[in-house]
């Protein structure tokens, strides 16, 4: 199994002895057009087709539900991949070790799903459903293989690991002030499970490094994060990703509240450069985009939209994060983004070392005078209409 990438966009691509594959896709378009062909495309057709069943499925609604309704939803729905993946499986005849990643990509998403709903349904919902799962509700876990190395970094696998450990350390909160108060203890906790859990070094290196850049962008305590790191330096044993997460963690720090964010170059659509302070006219969101990812692009953009609708004193700046000048300004011409200041950045991989960009849903929040709300926030986020108060 492969990766390809078109940043921030990725796909993997698998290859039997003796394949031969080409790929067509639109970058704009990056994983709705997606295509192979060639010896060995029915196999790689059939993950792509099964990576968008899921994310089709991404619904965070779905947690909102009692757990009887909220099973029937998923259930169903697996049945349904269940029955796509069992077809294609007669009809292409693939052997054990491809077999292992369409297993993943079938069951795993849907084991996700099955971690998050309890955190997930008290969050939103205010009710501790607990009480009303199975005894054996969990007994799924103990049918995952957690030490095999082939699944290390597969998506699959990452985010139900990712759903679990967040399950399991924090399933004592009962408030957002717990979650917000158990960063430090709930992180911690991850990583001892982590190194209970895991035997193989490297799948215990790979999940301990993906704990700690999601923590450190989560947790800007200058205590907190020497706390964290000298655990996590005592458990990993892949010096490699050593620097980069002390680089990171670095650079968060220079972005608490009521820090300035370090300068950076940016044009607007008439090409001139301009003073990214000039730019903030009260309360301001910041949030970033890129054309491989048309469905965030116009998702956070009507997010924007609709939340100037509601707070019209709220100022929203989108930063594209493309290489091509031109085509950003293609797009602008294509959509009426009218609530929005559009910038273009002209140094990208300054602005991602120093705004600490590791995902295009990244946003920030800055109060009237240009210092730091919060760096680290999401529009999506369920909440994040309490940050701006």
């Amino acid at each position: 199994m492969y990766t390809f990438r078109h940043e921030p966009e990725y796909q993997y691509i698998y290859f039997d002895k003796n394949d031969s594959i080409m790929l067509r896709l639109n970058t704009k378009e990056f994983d709705n057009s997606l295509v192979f062909c060639g010896r060995g495309d029915q196999k790689n057709n059939f993950l792509i087709e099964m990576f968008l069943k899921n994310e089709s499925d991404r619904s965070y609604d779905v947690f909102d539900k009692d757990y009887k309704r909220f099973s029937k939803t998923i259930d169903s729905s697996h049945a349904a991949k269940k029955a796509f993946y069992l077809r294609r499986k007669t009809e292409i005849g693939w052997d054990e070790k491809f077999d292992l990643f369409a297993k993943a990509s079938l069951d795993l998403d849907y084991l996700a799903k099955k971690e998050i709903y309890p955190i997930a349904h008290k969050r939103k919902k205010g009710e501790d459903v607990c009480k009303f799962l199975p005894k054996n509700y969990y007994s799924f876990r103990n049918e995952i293989d957690y030490n095999n190395e082939d699944l290390t970094t597969y998506v699959s696998f990452v985010r139900y690991m990712s759903a679990m450990l967040n399950n399991i350390a924090y399933k004592d909160c009962t408030t957002e002030k717990d979650y917000e108060q158990s960063a430090l203890a709930s992180n911690i906790k991850k990583l001892n499970i982590t190194d209970t859990l895991f035997k193989n070094q490297k799948i215990k290196n790979g999940v301990l490094n993906n704990i700690a850049f999601m923590y450190l962008l989560e947790d800007q305590n200058m205590a907190n994060n020497k706390k964290f790191l000298d655990r996590y330096f005592q458990l990993s044993t892949d010096k490699s990703k050593h620097n980069e997460i002390r680089k990171i963690s670095s650079a968060a720090q220079l972005l608490n509240p009521g820090k300035t964010l370090p300068p950076q170059t940016f044009i607007n659509p008439l090409g001139e450069k301009i003073d990214f302070n000039s730019a903030i006219k009260g309360q301001t969101v910041v949030f970033f985009w890129t054309l491989s990812s048309k469905s965030h692009l116009e998702a956070v953009h009507k997010k924007a939209h609709d939340l100037k609708a509601k707070y019209p004193d709220l100022n929203f700046i989108a930063i594209n994060m493309d290489d091509s000048n031109e085509d950003w300004l293609r797009t602008l011409a294509t959509y009426n983004f009218d609530v929005t200041t559009e910038l273009h950045a002209t140094d990208l991989k300054k602005l991602k070392e120093e705004w600490v960009i590791t995902k295009i849903h990244r946003v920030m929040l800055l109060n009237p005078d240009g210092t730091i709300k919060n760096a680290f926030v999401s529009l999506f986020d369920a909440d994040f209409e309490k940050y701006l108060k």
